[in-house]
């Protein structure tokens, strides 16, 4: 697999006076898009055009989480060459939490720069997207000029809001994603099916379990499926977080996790360091579980040998944790006009295509397929689910909303104290 990384970020840059056009030309596309009358503003491809001859010979430096080798793969081998087709390059710059790439953002925002940010574009969601709105990092009201954003369902909730946070037009969506547990069928031909059996499971099978510690992306998904589904039927997390609710709410939620901890994988002395870690144990049957939160990836995984072939995916009959990760452009990005083509170019029919199909990254789409061209609605009619993974139709049966983003650091910092600490 390929890895791009850069110290510098560089790129053809365009003369002097046509980036000065060009800046005119952005502004009047982002201020058409917010401040016009019906009616009044010119058409977003038109717009969309001058912003794509800008684009021309520009780099994109494209920070998102190293640790998905389906999503690298997608970037390297189908993002890389469509943005070259357009005068693009794309440096995919990988950071081990997205937490790394929005810091770099903020640093580059205090340092005073408004313009020539070491970020151009970032893979985004939750408490991340959060920490940049509030801090105004975002480049925000550009999304409904995307050309391919008539694909997208403008009813959709998931891509409204953001772990609870308003998009507010910041972020562009890119990809699906369900949490989900992964297992051997041939070593455990019939799994749990609800997570109150997965907890007995764990316990009557010691050492056949575990998850990786918070705060990464997928443990920190498992605890926070423990925790919503810990909660009293018909209770709620707040959408904001509050002291007072976490003292209420997370008691249970400890008391869980902590009762699981003899019974897990070297007694739970110690966890693994991530996803990719927790991976290679299942693949070498030191564990019979991993876990997802792109279960689409598995068949990939199957195929290219990295899991066994009886690999299936399972989601708890009372559903598990949904939401749709995005593209956000910083505001004082060196290259903005590159990154937003190229945000636009991630969301077309060719490369959430490619992005979807099994082989692929296989990850699911964000389009909306009854809006697409007949020629690409029979195309995605015709991918097919392998046994391995569930099935596109069946994403959003049971999916839990995220707790508000600014819930995510203090599950995370309570494990780290009430789990980790009390071992």
């Amino acid at each position: 697999m390929r890895t791009r990384t850069r110290t510098r970020h560089g790129g053809r840059l365009a003369h002097p006076t046509t980036r000065s056009l060009v800046a005119g030309v952005a502004a009047v596309v982002l201020a058409t898009g917010a401040c016009s009358a019906p009616g009044t503003a010119s058409p977003p491809e038109k717009d969309w055009d001058l912003l794509r001859e800008a684009a021309r010979g520009q780099s994109v430096n494209l920070f998102m989480y190293g640790g998905d080798r389906g999503a690298n793969a997608h970037v390297d081998d189908e993002v890389v060459p469509a943005a070259r087709a357009l005068g693009i390059t794309v440096e995919r710059v990988p950071v081990a939490d997205t937490q790394d790439a929005v810091q770099k953002i903020l640093g580059d925002q205090r340092a005073g720069k408004d313009s020539g940010g070491a970020v151009d574009l970032v893979w985004v969601n939750g408490e991340n997207f959060r920490a940049g709105k509030e801090a105004d990092a975002w480049l925000c009201g550009y999304t409904p000029l995307m050309p391919n954003r008539k694909y997208l369902d403008p009813d959709d909730p998931t891509l409204a809001r953001d772990f609870g946070i308003d998009i507010d037009d910041c972020e562009t969506p890119w990809s699906r994603a369900r949490f989900a547990f992964v297992h051997d069928s041939a070593r455990l031909p019939e799994p749990p099916r609800t997570t109150a059996e997965l907890l007995e499971w764990i316990e009557t099978n010691p050492g056949r379990f575990t998850y990786p510690a918070p705060p990464d992306f997928t443990g920190s998904a498992f605890v926070r499926h423990m925790f919503l589904t810990s909660l009293p039927e018909g209770t709620r997390t707040p959408p904001a977080f509050g002291e007072q609710a976490y003292e209420v709410l997370t008691p249970p939620l400890w008391r869980r996790l902590n009762a699981l901890t003899p019974s897990l994988w070297r007694g739970g002395t110690t966890y693994p360091r991530d996803r990719a870690a927790l991976d290679e144990l299942f693949a070498d049957g030191e564990v019979d579980m991993t876990m997802t939160y792109n279960p689409a990836e598995v068949p990939a995984l199957v195929e290219r040998g990295v899991f066994p072939p009886e690999t299936r995916v399972f989601v708890p009959e009372e559903g598990s944790l949904g939401n749709t990760s995005h593209l956000a452009v910083p505001k004082n990005a060196a290259h903005r006009e590159a990154a937003l083509v190229l945000s636009d170019l991630m969301l077309s029919p060719e490369l959430q295509y490619a992005k979807a199909r099994p082989g692929g990254w296989g990850a699911y789409t964000v389009l909306d397929r009854d809006r697409l061209p007949e020629p690409w609605k029979r195309r995605f009619a015709s991918l097919t689910t392998p046994e391995t993974t569930i099935p596109t139709e069946d994403l959003s049966v049971g999916a839990l909303p995220e707790p508000g983003g600014d819930w995510v650091t203090p599950l995370d910092k309570g494990w780290k104290r009430e789990v980790a600490g009390a071992s």
